[in-house]
């Protein structure tokens, strides 16, 4: 029997352990989409205790919590952190298969440097271990970035966003690794949702330019997208949940803009005409810029209401929906490419069922002499565990070139997630090692070694082209 999360943890063939431990393992980390707090980077920001760096923030956490039947105030509501880490080190033992525990453990020791095991039994002297080292420099924000090997981090951005500290942190030469935005414009696309009209007004405001129509606003739209650009943006995010594809009229389109800003209900027609006009105007822009665009599919969000009504979005009730997406999804890029504006572009799905949809979609948009241009993306979210990376990498292997791929990135909104990127390497060489053990992919170390090399780190430089130190 192996111990526990040994040196080789998931490496289970030669090829493997050497891919890993000879290639990957000190690759620097390129964390091309994630969540955490620019604010939180720029001001260095010193953590109280472990409960808040592991816990605050952290749906994954949650959901095991309130699994296990603890109470929502021990995981979102007023406690006090400590109890919070004590009910959640009580839930950690029944994580049996549960990515959420090797995560765990692998920050345990990645960070703190503790091999224990985390339980009930073990949880108070390692909250204790764990704050010693949390009162030091070292451990800031800043410090566990550098602990990592990050050189380059996107954060995700509103249109409207000033990017204040992204600015400020650009001009630190000493920083040692560079923090860039990312444009996430979701409430422009998401017409049909509350608060479109106070948004306009407020785009309004920021742009200078005023969005009483369609053609204003795409004005203002592309205004800030110069700023963006300005402040070292390259990257473009849509939550896009389905996949919208309508006539992309600019009638239809600025007819519903009219009634969503008059609070005149829409036909889903008009919702989708008006998102397909948005999203292949913003790929022409893209383009023009040299941008990449990334798509997540297939997110069911917010499905509690009564825990919407108490907490808002992004905390722990979400799930996987399975909407088709491939006729819509073609229609949508073809018509991005029909005028040559279909930008280098990621597509992420999170439903598994999407993998073979996606894998086959990248082949019939490829070109322009850019190595992948058309990716699909890490497995992400309810699938960046074991059997959702090797599904997806499976997929992607099968019908397209694995070797050219961009890799994972930490989508979290915790300053601690990097070692999922230890865990997404050991995987990776795995995969790659079976099929050379099992003599399906030559012995060559030279060629294997240059492919994980770019899968874990080489791939993204090219592909995104933002200047790292």
């Amino acid at each position: 029997m192996r111990p526990f999360m040994d040196a080789d943890f998931l490496l289970t063939n030669d090829v493997a352990k050497k891919l890993y431990h000879e290639y990957a393992e000190d690759m620097p980390i390129y964390d091309y989409h994630c969540h955490i707090s620019p604010r939180m980077i720029y001001e260095n920001h010193k953590f109280a205790n472990i409960g808040e760096l592991m816990l605050g923030g952290d749906h994954y956490k949650w959901r095991v919590m309130l699994s296990n039947g603890v109470d929502d105030r021990l995981c979102r509501g007023d406690a006090s952190w400590f109890d919070k880490w004590m009910a959640f080190a009580s839930s950690l033992k029944y994580c049996v298969g549960n990515p959420m525990y090797h995560w765990t453990h692998l920050e345990l020791r990645r960070v703190f440097g503790i091999e224990d095991i985390l339980s009930e039994k073990t949880a108070e002297d390692i909250w204790n271990r764990a704050n010693a080292l949390l009162a030091t420099e070292e451990y800031r924000c800043r410090g566990l970035i550098r602990k990592f090997g990050v050189k380059l981090i996107c954060t995700t951005d509103d249109p409207i966003d000033d990017l204040e500290h992204q600015k400020k942190l650009a001009k630190e030469p000493d920083l040692g690794f560079k923090v860039y935005p990312a444009w996430r414009p979701d409430k422009v696309i998401n017409i049909e949702r509350g608060g479109f009209v106070d948004y306009m007004n407020r785009l309004s405001r920021v742009s200078g330019i005023q969005c009483l129509n369609l053609e204003n606003m795409m004005k203002a739209l592309e205004k800030r997208l110069d700023y963006f650009h300005a402040c070292g943006a390259r990257l473009s995010d849509h939550a896009l949940d389905t996949v919208p594809y309508g006539v992309p009229s600019t009638h239809i389109a600025g007819e519903a803009f009219r009634k969503a800003m008059s609070g005149a209900p829409l036909t889903e027609a008009e919702v989708e005409s008006y998102k397909t006009y948005v999203l292949v105007e913003l790929a022409r822009m893209y383009k023009a810029r040299g941008w990449a665009q990334q798509y997540h599919i297939g997110a069911m969000r917010n499905n509690n209401p009564r825990m919407f009504d108490k907490y808002g979005a992004d905390v722990g009730f979400d799930s996987i929906d399975d909407t088709c997406i491939a006729q819509k999804l073609s229609h949508l890029l073809a018509e991005e490419e029909r005028t040559d504006n279909l930008p280098k572009t990621i597509l992420y799905c999170l439903n598994p069922k999407d993998n073979y949809v996606i894998g086959t979609m990248l082949g019939n948009f490829q070109g322009e002499g850019i190595p992948g241009k058309i990716q699909f993306g890490s497995g992400w979210w309810f699938c960046d565990q074991q059997f959702g990376m090797i599904e997806q990498m499976k997929a992607l292997a099968s019908l397209g070139l694995l070797g050219r791929f961009v890799g994972m990135l930490t989508d979290s909104r915790s300053f601690i997630s990097y070692p999922r990127h230890e865990y997404f390497r050991r995987i990776l060489c795995n995969l790659i090692g079976q099929w050379v053990e099992n003599g399906e992919y030559p012995e060559d170390y030279e060629t294997l070694g240059e492919i994980v090399r770019g899968i874990c780190y080489n791939n993204a430089v090219e592909y995104f082209g933002m200047k790292v130190d």
